[in-house]
């Protein structure tokens, strides 16, 4: 089973709108992955949830994208919010098995976690922890382009130990000075491999595991 896992910096750096995008691109490649979102919290009032996006860009339902008891209408860490509503305590195992549950031995399948890294995911882990139970052939780290940028990634990258990362530079302005010398702080000096148009993300995943 190849495993394309989507990782960020942190929260709201765009990781499933990057997703989502990746999805479409590789579906107009003819190269369909499932995606699977383990587990989401939200504000209750969001009309439009992580699943629900990853979902469209795949043509699926969101229930399958995200079982429906993983569905967690409070707008903190997975494991604080399962907490705060009264529901019982999961492991990164569990999710990590429901992620793959019932897909073909050769299924590609792209899993999103939640939040940053080092972000709490289940009562026993956080998202790194999940990435390596997952055992992904890929792991794609989603940053912001702009200041900060590189002390995230550094720092994300250490935590995943992941033998092939690609990160990509998500709302990056190739006109933008700050943007420039960040990727190439990254590409030239970290050794890094940065993407920052998710045609060429796209093209990379296809080849890696395609």
């Amino acid at each position: 089973m190849n495993i394309v896992a989507v990782a960020g910096t942190g929260t709201d750096v765009g990781k499933t709108f990057v997703g989502a995008a990746l999805l479409r691109a590789l579906r107009a490649r003819g190269c369909d992955f499932v995606p699977r979102k383990p587990v989401q919290s939200f504000a209750p009032g969001d009309a439009v949830t992580d699943a629900d996006v990853l979902a469209h860009a795949a043509g699926l339902d969101a229930a399958d994208v995200c079982r429906s008891h993983r569905w967690l209408p409070t707008p903190m860490a997975p494991p604080m919010a399962a907490e705060a509503l009264g529901l019982p305590p999961f492991t990164v195992n569990e999710l990590a098995a429901e992620s793959t549950a019932g897909l073909p031995d050769r299924a590609r399948v792209l899993v999103e976690t939640a939040g940053g890294v080092r972000s709490p995911v289940a009562a026993d882990g956080d998202c790194g922890d999940l990435i390596r139970s997952l055992a992904p052939t890929l792991v794609v780290l989603v940053a912001d382009a702009g200041l900060g940028t590189i002390n995230a990634v550094r720092l994300s990258v250490d935590a995943l130990r992941h033998p092939r990362i690609v990160v990509h530079l998500n709302r990056f302005d190739a006109g933008c000075d700050l943007h420039g010398r960040n990727l190439e702080w990254l590409t030239d000096r970290d050794g890094l491999l940065v993407t920052t148009d998710i045609e060429v993300l796209a093209e990379y995943v296809e080849g890696t595991c395609g």
